[in-house]
């Protein structure tokens, strides 16, 4: 009878071996898990800088004021009849 004891806990140790430290064992499950849910926070955050993005294309793409906006800002563009004044701030350390 304590043969088929000592047997049966073997196979038991055995069959739990895998389970705990071989390929595809809980720990690694769960670093996985972890990774996914990583990776889906990181896709939803690229997801909304594309909406943002695409909304910004379908402006440039639709309107001529948007277009304009942007040559202002980036570009220092101005129109033909109009005045643009560069004030240059500078210490008042001689």
């Amino acid at each position: 009878m304590k043969m088929v004891t000592g047997l049966l806990i073997v196979m038991l140790a055995l069959a739990q071996y895998p389970l705990w430290w071989g390929k595809s064992s809980w720990p690694e499950i769960l670093e996985m898990r972890q990774q996914v849910a990583a990776l889906q926070t990181n896709n939803q955050v690229l997801k909304n800088r594309n909406t943002v993005l695409e909304a910004e294309v379908s402006n440039l793409k639709k309107g001529l004021d948007a277009i304009e906006e942007l040559a202002r800002s980036e570009l220092g563009m101005v129109r033909k009849d109009e005045l643009f004044f560069h004030v240059i701030e500078y210490e008042d350390g001689k």
